[in-house]
């Protein structure tokens, strides 16, 4: 059985999370959540959220073991970006991209 958490609009790029969602799948629950306590980035915190949300819809909602389950999928998808613009030389005006993300995580059972 899969179970899912996602968090929406997140002020972070997808791409500085799909590089930490490659190291966690695939892996058990709790090995995934060391990698995460220990690696230096905001994604990082963000993603173990995801993923305690996730284990804990499918402890509570699906009565699963928490020993049992696996991080089968971890993605970031794009999320609305806001723009904004900084002034530049001669009435020039350049853009500034902040871009967001949908981040989620799906666990399931081992076989």
């Amino acid at each position: 059985m899969e179970v899912k958490a996602i968090a929406k609009y997140v002020r972070i790029s997808t791409l500085k999370v799909n590089y930490i969602c490659k190291e966690i799948r695939g892996k058990k629950v709790d090995d995934a959540l060391a990698i995460l306590k220990f690696t230096p980035k905001k994604g990082a915190r963000l993603l173990a959220q995801v993923l305690q949300s996730a284990v804990a819809n499918a402890e509570h909602n699906n009565n699963l073991n928490r020993d049992t389950l696996i991080v089968k999928e971890a993605y970031a998808n794009d999320a609305p970006v806001m723009k904004r613009y900084r002034p530049k030389a001669k009435g020039a005006a350049y853009p500034i991209l902040k871009r967001s993300s949908h981040i989620g995580v799906v666990v399931a059972e081992r076989e």
